[in-house]
């Protein structure tokens, strides 16, 4: 086969074909490991996603479920996220933003526990009254929590009315 011209030709080929898909492989898994998903708490319920993996986790913030301590002189503060159909418990050590409030959205970048709940490493509140991630307004569609052609979105305050399932912590 590598006596001939084509022979030589053919194995060039090959071999590059095979370095080539060696590389897309090896870029891809690494991509795959770098994507945060974004998720409601209503997703986490209905599929259960792996304790460790990175994940964006949006929602309202719970009225009445937010609690804040001291860690080793850090700030804690611990909540839930609802998103009408199910509700995490969130723990993030650090400063709050300005706009977080309960019964407001809110979107952390964070991992699930085994336990369920939620460990944010960032915490991002919206940035207006009528903001609301697209995301958590595609959740709240989805879950039949808002049809967009018979007004706004529920009023973040009552959204823990909207009987969550309790899921996770």
């Amino acid at each position: 086969m590598l006596r001939t011209r084509k022979g030589r030709r053919l194995a060039v080929v090959l071999l590059c074909l095979m370095g080539l898909g060696t590389a897309a492989g090896l870029t891809l898994l690494a991509f795959s490991d770098n994507l945060v998903f974004f998720v409601t708490p209503g997703d986490l319920a209905d599929k259960p996603q792996p304790a460790g993996r990175m994940l964006r986790l949006g929602g309202l913030v719970e009225t009445g479920s937010v609690t804040r301590a001291r860690n080793d002189g850090k700030p804690v503060a611990r909540f839930r996220v609802t998103d009408g159909r199910a509700a995490v418990d969130v723990e993030f050590a650090g400063i709050l933003p300005d706009l977080f409030r309960e019964g407001q959205g809110v979107v952390t970048l964070g991992m699930l526990r085994p336990d369920g709940s939620f460990l944010a490493s960032e915490v991002l509140a919206k940035h207006d009254e009528t903001y609301m991630p697209p995301e958590v307004a595609e959740a709240l569609k989805k879950s039949g929590q808002w049809k967009p052609e018979s007004g706004a979105a529920p009023p973040a305050g009552n959204w823990n009315t909207l009987n969550p399932r309790k899921s996770g912590g």
